[in-house]
């Protein structure tokens, strides 16, 4: 009895947030080539008691200018049927610092393991999260070698594709009841 009395009380602490309609943007162009493309449908949660994040990317639900363009970088660069998601999971370092049940806007510091085209690498980066009544809209960027995730250029088109890519996340968290 005392147990489960415990294990209520933990979940009762938890505050998770989460969306299904997250935002991944990424802009990999050059002066030469817009080569951007956008994500509406990432999954994402946060634990905003522990600071715990974690989301996830269907590649093929990247949407491009061109059908061109988006068939170049599932069949070619992003290799979406070996590689069907980026993930990431980790940790808002500065938790502590974001009062929750207080509306305001909280700069944060997000780190974890960033996983694309099957490789998974250490990041950390600058992010905000703005608090408005239960909602959590969460918002960051940064800029991953494209090379560091074994993505690779072909000669052919190396001035039109950045060496880089910058990616932005957008989130409007609710919380789970």
């Amino acid at each position: 009895m005392i147990a489960l009395l415990s294990i209520k009380s933990i979940n009762a602490q938890k505050k998770i947030y989460s969306t299904k309609t997250g935002t991944a943007w990424f802009d990999a162009g050059t002066g030469m080539e817009d080569i951007t493309g956008t994500n509406k449908s990432m999954l994402s949660a946060m634990d905003a008691s522990t600071g715990d994040i974690q989301f996830s990317v269907i590649i093929k639900g990247f949407e491009f200018w061109s059908a061109l363009l988006m068939e170049h970088f599932n069949e070619n660069y992003m290799e979406s049927e070996k590689y069907p998601k980026s993930t990431f999971k980790g940790k808002i370092t500065n938790m502590d610092k974001v009062d929750v049940t207080k509306d305001g806007t909280y700069p944060v510091t997000v780190k974890g393991t960033l996983e694309i085209h099957g490789v998974k690498k250490e990041v950390e980066t600058k992010g905000t999260l703005k608090v408005k009544g239960e909602t959590i809209a969460a918002s960051s960027e940064f800029v991953v070698v494209l090379d560091d995730y074994k993505i690779a250029i072909p000669s052919v088109v190396k001035d039109k594709l950045s060496k880089t890519a910058k990616i932005k996340i957008n989130c409007n968290y609710t919380l789970s009841k």
